[in-house]
């Protein structure tokens, strides 16, 4: 985001044009969402109100809902946004993070977090791991701060949130989904290296693994194959560029790859994943990111096989461009819209969970006025 100009004004004389919003506050594991209604606070300096459109809910949220991950009390989750600009501040002019002017009505999506402007990322390649980091639905919602999380009508960025303008042609349940899921994966090829001519496996058919198949086929990769404990899963693989799908239950039968990713956080399939390197391959682990047991790793096999094993938690400000440069080009090619299989309104929230608890769809949208 860029800002330049001058005459700030604050939004307190215009705050009454916008109606109060509501928001669901999710209030801990086996406990009823609260829906609350809100006031738009004043907005600072720096700062962007957005209009929500769409959320759609990430495999962390339903962690969170059922106890498997811990996040504050009473947070608005939600961080795979899309929504549009609904006020800038007045005398300047603002651009994305690809430079593009932007206007009131523009749509837009923007990263998970914001680097608070007096703090140095730890490396450039890093933002993401910043001390002090603001994490969009990942924060309490307090006082005039109930506007920071996807489960809300509205969104307020905060000062050095990356966002991007994106064409209204893009569904928004593809659009919404940009700036986790796409995003994660597009850092997990930045990490695996160059994907050209290799053969890659790829563990766990959710959004991030058929993401990651259809990314590395776009990259060039000379075999695709997708593991997963869900057959029902496993049939959406050659819609995203997979050759080959296995029932992750069976007896491996894949062959030696270059390249594995895995997003599923199983110790048990970082482990075959392990194993079904061959000489020189990488492992990429992105799925870790809630408690397991550890991974029993051949510390042998690594060190003869020179293998290499890297992992990825969130994503940084090129993972961000590059994948949504890639639903650009491909949203139409692959049937990304379809992997959003139920919708709810936020009202619905309660719902909308339980059912993506119960029946364990790719993903579920929540659709806002």
């Amino acid at each position: 985001m860029c800002i330049s100009g001058s005459n700030y004004i604050r939004m307190n004389s215009e705050q009454s044009i916008f109606p109060p919003g509501k928001a669901a506050l999710f209030k801990g594991p086996g406990k009823p969402f609260e829906i609350i209604a809100s006031e738009i606070p004043p907005i600072n300096d720096g700062e962007i109100l957005v209009k929500t459109l769409y959320t759609t809910l990430c495999g962390s949220d339903i962690h969170t809902y059922c106890g498997r991950r811990q996040e504050p009390p009473n947070v608005v989750l939600g961080h795979e946004i899309v929504g549009d600009i609904l006020w800038l501040p007045e005398g300047r002019t603002v651009t994305d993070f690809r430079g593009q002017p932007v206007s009131l009505g523009d749509r837009i999506t923007w990263s998970i977090f914001a680097v608070p402007t007096h703090v140095e990322p730890p490396r450039k390649d890093m933002p993401q791991k910043s001390d002090q980091l603001f994490k969009y639905g990942h924060t309490s919602a307090s006082g005039n701060d109930v506007f920071n999380g996807g489960l809300a009508d509205y969104c307020i960025l905060r000062p050095n949130t990356a966002f991007i303008k994106l064409s209204t042609d893009i569904p928004l349940n593809v659009a919404a989904t940009i700036s986790c899921a796409h995003a994660t994966v597009a850092g997990a090829l930045r990490v695996a290296g160059d994907i050209a001519g290799k053969k890659v496996l790829v563990f766990g058919a959710g959004l991030l693994g058929l993401s990651c198949t259809a990314m590395c086929k776009e990259a060039g990769a000379s075999w695709i194959g997708l593991v997963d404990t869900d057959e029902s899963r496993l049939d959406w693989g050659n819609k995203f560029g997979t050759d080959e799908t296995y029932l992750a239950t069976t007896t491996p039968s894949w062959p030696e790859v270059d390249v594995v990713f895995d997003m599923t956080g199983s110790p048990d399939a970082m482990k075959s994943g392990l194993n079904s390197l061959a000489l020189g391959g990488s492992a990429i682990w992105i799925g870790a990111v809630y408690p397991a047991k550890p991974v029993d790793v051949d510390a042998q096999q690594v060190v003869r096989k020179l293998l290499t094993i890297k992992g990825l938690h969130n994503y940084n400000y090129d993972d961000f461009v590059n994948a949504t440069a890639f639903i650009e080009t491909n949203y139409k090619k692959y049937a990304f819209s379809e992997l959003v299989e139920k919708e709810y309104a936020l009202v619905e929230v309660e719902e909308a969970f339980k059912f993506a608890h119960e029946h364990k769809p790719i993903r579920v949208g929540i659709k806002l006025n």
